[in-house]
């Protein structure tokens, strides 16, 4: 039966001490609460670490016990705890993806240590994965662990999410081991975050870093499909509701009634961190009291501080700040019967949080940044009176669904004072307007539609590449078109050039046949049975260049020019350039906006190279360029065509399409194949007879038979067409294969 293999840093315990006994009792953060309530609904395994170091005499008993729970723990050393997750974890990757560089270390032993415990957590997936089980590795701790699974078990299932803010690519890049990092997380099938924003960076990292292809949030990377896409995280506002009906919540919720009677509470509540906003909030809530003193002795301010990682010094002195300010504020305005700030620094109950939310008229979320904070969320979800305000951070994830709340900037002060002060003002009819919407959102979006969402995703994801692969030439696949290309009499093969028999150049004179494209080309051109036809959009001197010595056929400028290797080069009748002195122009202007980019001009069409660009810019002004030009050369007659970092404008009469379909008139063939990489030459693809074999180059949407992957592979199976070493039995293809067209 298929199980779901849950991987995070941490299991959903805590586990403590005491004497010779360890006592283990359940996680209230938000990962391990949201996931809980999927296992109570699929068979899984979670794997993490138990939270503390445990000796080793003590590791199979603790496992045994964990296992009755569908646990598994993964052991950790002291040194490792403080080389993984104290030093890499959260003195590299934690500043830098919270926008905070300056606080970034970066020591190679930090990142060794890493790197050997993601390998434990590979072994301990080995050790209960099952063909067919979905491995779900969760957050920034473990970002190579999806490539190490992937290598260990090359057809897994696997999701990657990422609960912390994703960097932009600028920040990203100072990282030593960015690449590292970024493949391990392309070891997945499907990569969440909580925002587009996030995706978006991610996206834009990826494609700067390693040699992937982008399509929208598809990424092509080798021969896989990764997909990346925002998935917001929910909470189960159930679970906050019933505890509303708890004993215990009931006694909390008489107590602060009773302490708080006739002043309006605003509640605070984060781990100790620096990138949670808590001192600007202070600050805010001080302006607050200075510049509304009708307020003093009205309005109090609960703020509870969970502990974290104290020890480090940045946190230690952000602790020491808190105190100070605290101290300070609560010195300058208290009375003898009303204190401004109630400050708790230690962890509380569920059943206390929950009292808590229900009681505090106002809470208050200010990260500087965050992934999603569930915060909010538990707070809109305890509002069954639908009162409340809630003040929310523009740089938290949950800001893009909770549009209700009065959202500020971090940053601003003055932003947050005024926002307290609208909070506390504002009239309860609103209040429940907003509240109303609000808790609409988070019963609709909660943690199992999050679950839902991102399975439902990673299905889809795999159905993808399955279909990929039932299209890509494989071994079989090559044997029965070699079987079919054997047993022709008369074949013609039209291939493209850039992308499909070479690589792309920056330099686009550079791309020159090489000493194995010449040896494959005469090979094939040196069976009587085969015409070869390079059909390109390079300009036909250039091809004349390289291939009027051989015995082929020549089409370029998609058509605009022909040869026979009889005779001379024509080009079509009737086409007009006088339309370049108008586009020229616009060419030049764009390239003065963009540098590395530069244009090239052939007879009959205008090329806009941005290979050498800036990656993004150069889209960006590619999209432009298009855009501008779009109603002139419809009025001019012309064709805009996007393809590999070139913008190329054309007489509309000018199709790759069309100059096959001319070549082929009036002659018949027994074996026809067509290959190419680009949009221009889908209308290769579309133009060919149904027995007709079409080949794109590259994973990605075509109206082609089959793919390859790249050039390399296109020469190595041209290469396999003249070998006798692939003839199989049969010449049929695939009944799969056929209806993949």
């Amino acid at each position: 039966m298929t199980k779901i293999i849950i991987v995070s840093n941490r299991l959903p315990i805590k586990i403590s001490k005491q004497e010779n006994t360890y006592s283990y009792t359940r996680s209230e953060g938000g990962l391990a609460t949201g996931l809980n309530s999927v296992r109570d609904k699929a068979e899984t395994i979670w794997i993490g670490w138990p939270g503390a170091t445990v000796d080793e005499q003590d590791q199979p008993g603790m496992q045994q016990h964990l296992h009755a729970q569908g646990l598994r723990a993964v052991f950790l050393s002291e040194e490792e705890i403080r080389n993984y997750y104290e030093g890499f974890s959260n003195e590299t990757l934690w500043p830098v993806y919270h926008y905070m560089p300056s606080y970034a270390r970066y020591a190679q032993e930090y990142y060794d240590a890493y790197v050997s415990v993601n390998e434990k957590f590979r072994e301990a997936v080995a050790a209960v994965y099952k063909e067919g089980d979905i491995v779900w590795v969760h957050d920034y701790q473990l970002l190579l662990l999806p490539s190490l699974i992937r290598s260990t078990f090359p057809d897994a299932t696997i999701g990657f999410f990422q609960h912390i803010p994703y960097p932009s690519f600028e920040l990203f890049r100072l990282i030593p081991w960015r690449k590292q990092l970024l493949d391990g997380m392309m070891g997945a099938d499907l990569i969440g975050f909580h925002t587009f924003n996030d995706t978006r960076h991610f996206v834009s990292a990826v494609t700067h870093l390693l040699p992937v292809r982008s399509s929208s949030n598809e990424l092509t990377y080798g021969t896989r499909t990764v997909v990346a896409d925002s998935f917001p995280m929910g909470i189960d506002p159930y679970l906050f509701e019933k505890a509303l009906a708890n004993d215990e919540t009931k006694k909390n919720l008489e107590n602060l009634k009773s302490t708080f009677e006739g002043t309006k509470l605003i509640l605070s509540i984060d781990r100790l961190d620096y990138s949670k906003g808590i001192l600007q909030r202070l600050q805010a809530f001080e302006c607050f009291l200075k510049n509304s003193p009708e307020y003093i002795e009205k309005v109090a301010l609960y703020m509870v501080i969970v502990p974290s990682r104290d020890t480090v010094q940045k946190y230690k002195e952000l602790r020491d700040e808190i105190d100070l300010v605290v101290g300070r504020i609560n010195a300058q305005y208290r009375t003898m019967t009303w204190l401004p700030i109630h400050y708790y620094y230690r962890s509380f109950s569920h059943n206390m949080l929950v009292a808590l939310y229900h009681s505090a008229d106002v809470c208050l979320v200010t990260p500087m940044r965050d992934g999603m904070n569930l915060v909010c969320k538990e707070y809109v979800a305890c509002r069954t009176q639908h009162t409340g305000v809630l003040i929310l951070s523009e740089m938290a994830g949950a800001s893009k669904e909770l549009t209700d709340a009065l959202i500020v900037n971090p940053n601003d002060t003055g932003e947050i004072y005024s926002a307290i002060k609208e909070a506390i003002e504002m009239p309860v009819t609103e209040q429940e307007s907003r509240m109303r919407n609000m808790r609409a959102v988070v019963h609709k979006f909660n943690i199992n539609h999050w679950v839902k969402i991102f399975m439902e995703k990673l299905a889809e994801v795999k159905a993808l590449q399955q279909s990929l692969k039932t299209k890509h030439v494989s071994i079989d696949t090559e044997k029965l078109i070699h079987n079919k290309y054997s047993k022709a009499a008369k074949r013609v093969l039209f291939l493209d050039y850039d992308g499909t028999l070479v690589d792309f150049n920056p330099h686009i004179e550079k791309a020159m046949p090489d000493e194995e494209l010449r040896s494959i080309i005469q090979n094939l051109c040196s069976d009587p049975a085969n015409r070869v036809v390079v059909i390109s959009g390079r300009n036909h001197r250039t091809l004349n260049e390289w291939f009027g010595e051989f015995n082929l056929d020549l089409i370029a400028e998609h058509g605009a020019w022909r040869k026979f290797h009889e005779t001379g080069w024509q080009s079509i009748s009737g086409l007009n350039d006088a339309w370049k002195k108008d586009i020229y122009p616009i060419l030049e202007l764009f390239t003065e906006r963009t540098p590395g980019t530069f244009i090239e001009e052939k007879d009959f069409s205008l090329v806009w190279h941005f290979r050498r660009a800036d990656n993004g810019l150069g889209e960006l002004r590619a999209g432009e360029l298009m855009n501008y030009l779009r109603y002139l050369a419809t009025d001019r007659g012309l064709q805009i065509l996007p393809g590999n970092k070139v913008i190329e404008i054309k007489n509309i009469e000018i199709n790759k399409g069309k100059a096959v379909l001319d070549w082929l008139h009036n002659q018949e063939f027994d074996f026809i194949l067509g290959m190419g990489d680009d949009h221009t030459d889908e209308d290769i693809f579309k133009s060919l007879p149904d027995n007709a074999i079409s080949i794109k180059v590259g994973r990605s949407n075509s109206a082609a038979s089959y793919y390859l992957n790249n050039f390399k592979d296109v020469r190595r199976f041209l290469s396999n067409l003249g070998s006798d070493a692939n003839v199989d039995a049969t010449s049929k293809l695939p009944e799969r294969d056929q209806a993949d067209r």
